[in-house]
């Protein structure tokens, strides 16, 4: 068994983890596991921008910004959190340009800026330029510069290293009222490198989860087949709770039937929503900012289209971007990318054609919780000392219900940043946890039955059934009904995972093996996602019930809070406990929703 030493570990070498790790790497002895090689990490897919009230092209500012983020997040966005974000984003564009990123640029050399959904100016009044963007590659020059500038600073990276548990150790404590309790302490990661089969366990004083979303718990999803839940589900299964898993972000412009992204960009630079009669529906659903409204707000328009018959196709099942009225010249300068996918994964002419879209899995707005110096909560009033999470594995929470776009990019760099920055002054003065004994037996048992098991049942199939009932029943439009469907059938598979069967039983990238395992992360995060849905009977953002269609502030303005317990019951689902967590208010106060 090799044993690592580090003062900061982190996990997940995205846009996030990078930034954590440029922090920490200047502070402390840092490593970076990630499961992929940095470069191929899901932050490089993202498209359309990184927002800041630079004012670079119209007048603009941090309270706007702060405002756009509560008002977009249907007002259970923590607002200290979003005043954080929103102030620190200047400074976090400005940094990322040093650093040398190619930012598009204005004819008098600065930083340009465009249109983004839900970005207003005056608190509402009208749409602003807000969005910094590199034409429609802003993620992946992000990832890119990230990357340089972590070998700059010699950060230490491994790769194709899968962290699959962490150890912790519960010590004796007592709160300021004299009440006592379990204080949860982290003493380092458990990985299995892909190249040798072979467990490393690395011990750390601090660590950073950065893992990324959850998005292939569902079919129609824009995320990479990497995005499992992974952190999530093993903070969860470590007794920390999942915070606000119900608001889950469809984005409305996939490509019809794959769910591949294609940017909301293309809206801020003047593309019109059409149904199957040519008209701009939306219109009449956000008559102020139309197409470039929240994305709860477009999604659900366009599957209402599609729902009362204005869809296109020859199954009426998608609406149509029009960019057709623009200059191929301005198409080309601004959207290189998505209009590519689309001459190559549907055969449409985005020059003379409007393209088939519909909403696909986007963004998982819940996660591990965390205060805004990035400390993961082992409940509502403790943190856990050393435990730090930032990026979409976490919940901060700046996003509240429903993420504005290009806010993502954002939090990565500012929170990512915090992250690394804490995690190394912690680790300063920390001495390191003792190592459970036999800390990696767990995983190694998960492993060799998961590898030696007899069983009948395919890891591929029970995923595709996941990720098919999770469609059908928990996406844009939910219900009692519709969720209780989703909660037995994710009850029936995890019935039978336990008797799946990996056909690869050899050691050395073991793909299948590692299948089967995220397999078991997308179960867990599937099932949270429910009951948290279930247990939330109203709408708001991202979670829009049919049986409960109106935001009720008076009993939900809260955060849901999901902890993994044996001995609890929570709407029939048995091994949950559902408790809820105050949303922080400074400025705003909740008001009605229009666009």
């Amino acid at each position: 068994m090799q044993v690592h030493k580090y003062d900061v570990v982190i996990v997940g070498a995205g846009g996030a983890g990078m930034r954590a790790a440029i922090e920490s790497g200047q502070r402390a002895r840092t490593a970076v596991l990630t499961k992929l090689y940095p470069t191929r990490s899901h932050t490089g897919a993202a498209q359309g921008g990184m927002c800041a009230a630079l004012a670079n092209v119209e007048e603009d500012n941090w309270e706007w910004h702060t405002f756009d983020t509560v008002k977009g997040g249907d007002y259970i966005v923590d607002q200290d959190a979003a005043e954080v974000m929103a102030k620190e984003a200047i400074d976090a564009v400005l940094d990322l340009e040093k650093m040398g990123l190619p930012f598009n640029r204005t004819p008098e050399g600065k930083i340009d800026q465009r249109r983004f959904g839900g970005h207003t100016r005056d608190h509402g009044k009208a749409p602003v330029r807000r969005a910094c963007y590199a034409a429609d590659r802003t993620g992946h020059m992000i990832l890119q510069t990230l990357y340089q500038n972590c070998v700059k600073h010699n950060v230490e990276f491994y790769n194709e290293f899968y962290v699959l548990d962490m150890l912790m150790v519960e010590e004796d404590a007592t709160r300021e009222d004299g009440t006592p309790y379990k204080q949860k302490r982290v003493a380092g990661v458990v990985s299995l490198e892909l190249a040798t089969g072979e467990i490393h366990i690395f011990q750390a004083k601090s660590v950073v989860f950065a893992t990324g979303g959850a998005g292939k718990v569902f079919k129609t999803t824009s995320n990479a087949h990497t995005l499992t839940g992974d952190g999530m589900a093993i903070a969860y299964r470590h007794g920390i709770p999942l915070e606000d898993m119900e608001f889950i972000q469809f984005h409305p412009t996939g490509l019809a039937g794959l769910g591949i992204l294609l940017s909301e960009a293309a809206r801020g630079e003047g593309g019109i929503l059409r149904n199957a009669d040519g008209e701009r529906f939306m219109e009449r659903y956000a008559p102020t900012i139309k197409d470039l409204a929240p994305r709860d707000i477009v999604a659900r328009s366009m599957a209402n289209e599609v729902r009362e018959g204005r869809g296109a196709g020859p199954n009426k099942d998608y609406v149509l971007l029009d960019l057709t009225h623009l200059e191929p010249e301005h198409i080309d300068a601004k959207l290189p990318d998505i209009t590519e996918f689309a001459r190559t994964y549907l055969g449409v002419e985005p020059y003379t054609e409007p393209v088939p879209v519909f909403p696909t899995c986007h963004y998982v707005m819940g996660g591990i919780p965390t205060d805004i110096e990035a400390n993961v909560l082992q409940d509502n009033e403790t943190t856990i000392p050393g435990l730090y999470a930032a990026g979409e594995v976490a919940c901060v929470s700046v996003h509240g219900a429903n993420r504005l776009g290009t806010n993502s990019l954002l939090d990565i760099n500012v929170f990512g940043r915090r992250a690394g920055i804490y995690a190394a002054e912690y680790a300063k003065d920390a001495d390191f946890v003792e190592l459970p004994d036999n800390g990696e037996a767990f995983l190694e048992n998960q492993i060799e039955s998961l590898r030696s098991a007899e069983g009948t049942e395919k890891v591929g199939a029970l995923r595709a059934e996941l990720q098919e009932v999770m469609d059908a029943d928990m996406q844009v439009f939910r219900s009692e009904d519709t969720i209780r469907r989703a909660i037995d059938k994710i009850d029936n598979l995890r019935e039978r995972y336990k008797n799946v069967a990996v056909q690869d039983k050899g050691k050395r990238y073991n793909l299948d093996l590692l299948e089967g395992l995220e397999l078991g992360y997308l179960l867990d995060i599937a099932e949270a996602m429910s009951v948290a849905a279930l247990h939330r009977p109203e709408s708001r953002g991202g979670h829009f019930r049919e049986d409960f269609p109106d935001r009720d502030d008076d009993k939900w303005m809260v955060h849901s809070m999901l902890y993994r317990d044996e001995t609890a019951e929570t709407e029939g689902v048995k091994g949950i406990r559902f408790d809820t967590k105050d949303v922080t208010m400074t400025r705003y106060e909740p008001m009605e929703r229009k666009y």
